[in-house]
């Protein structure tokens, strides 16, 4: 302790002590606020009381009861919203499930004075969380002059696709994704300081050299196939923590629907593991492997026996890169080869 009782050239020094020790006391406090905020980031399921163990109330009846997670887009365009709701009976059918609606305020949605946003049941699936006859019901947002809302692009694309409807169109998706700990700042499993090594033994790798985050990986894959979602199947990517799943064949909008279900459950399930989904195409800078969602289509005349000549005459007038071209042609070839 220094003391700042003395005068003259002693009372100086004394208070440049003061003011030293003031320094590193704050600094000291800087150093274990910012050490126990981050620690704390990067452990967050000591806040959830249940430490990783499964639920005991979950288990608890229901009482007739079903709880149906409505799903919408948000204003972003990319991030997924959802809240349940209690339903008297298992509904039979889309018919059976009410339309709601939400604050759009919160959501960067409000078009207006009144901010309401309705939205409308298109889609069910199974809930893979809370099981049972629970359910999952994705939605299409409407303005409360009930026209479709600027952010529902799902509305304009099932009308194109009713159009195209007797060329029975057929869409498979493949997500790419980085997971990252439960900041969402840091890579899952990369180190603390630097980075892994170089990229080329993580794509379609094995070993916990080279793989980060398979718990949470098989775990969506099965939520998928539970909720009945079409899964058709996953693998690691170039970029450590990178994984990539398949979506489809689905026929018209069903695609959509699949696809952002799958994407809801796939951050729900990284959720419970206290991590983290990014679908940045670019999350880490530098000499990384970008992630992507890439789209293969095929209507009926391609899939069937001669169906080569009808790809060739689809894809000549756009502007493809000869690599495009490339796999575009040799894709429904192997289709065709298998039978599909």
């Amino acid at each position: 302790v220094v003391s700042t009782q003395s005068t003259g050239s002693s009372g100086i020094n004394a208070e440049y002590g003061k003011q030293w020790y003031q320094r590193r006391v704050r600094g000291v406090l800087n150093y274990y606020t910012n050490y126990y905020y981050k620690s704390n980031l990067r452990n967050c399921k000591m806040s959830s009381g249940l430490k990783g163990l499964k639920n005991p109330f979950l288990d608890l009846d229901q009482n007739g009861k079903v709880q149906a997670y409505y799903i919408w887009i948000d204003g972003s365009g990319e991030n997924i919203r959802g809240k349940t709701r209690t339903l008297d009976e298992v509904p039979k059918s889309i018919a059976d499930l009410p339309e709601w609606n939400f604050d759009g305020s919160s959501t960067n949605q409000s078009t207006g004075e009144n901010s309401d946003v309705y939205i409308r049941p298109v889609s069910i699936f199974k809930d893979p969380f809370r099981r049972g006859e629970n359910i999952l019901v994705m939605c299409e947002c409407y303005a409360p002059d009930d026209t479709p809302h600027p952010t529902n692009l799902r509305h304009e694309c099932n009308e194109l696709m009713e159009e195209c409807k007797a060329e029975v169109p057929w869409f498979g998706i493949e997500q790419e994704y980085t997971l990252f700990d439960s900041s969402g700042k840091h890579p899952l499993g990369w180190p603390e300081n630097g980075f892994p090594g170089p990229q080329g033994p993580y794509y379609c790798g094995v070993g916990a050299d080279k793989i980060k985050g398979r718990t949470i990986v098989e775990a969506h894959y099965r939520a998928c196939m539970y909720a009945g979602v079409k899964i058709a199947g996953s693998n690691g990517e170039v970029m450590p923590s990178q994984w990539e799943y398949q979506v489809g064949p689905c026929e018209g909008i069903t695609m959509g629907d699949h696809l952002w279900v799958s994407r809801y459950i796939l951050s729900r399930v990284a959720e419970e593991f206290d991590s983290v989904v990014s679908f940045d195409p670019k999350p880490i800078p530098g000499d990384w492997n970008g992630a992507g969602c890439h789209t293969n289509i095929s209507t009926a005349v391609m899939r069937e026996a001669g169906g080569m000549a009808h790809i060739i005459t689809a894809i000549k007038p756009c502007p493809l890169s000869t690599r495009n071209t490339l796999r575009l042609t040799i894709l429904p070839r192997e289709l065709i080869t298998r039978g599909d």
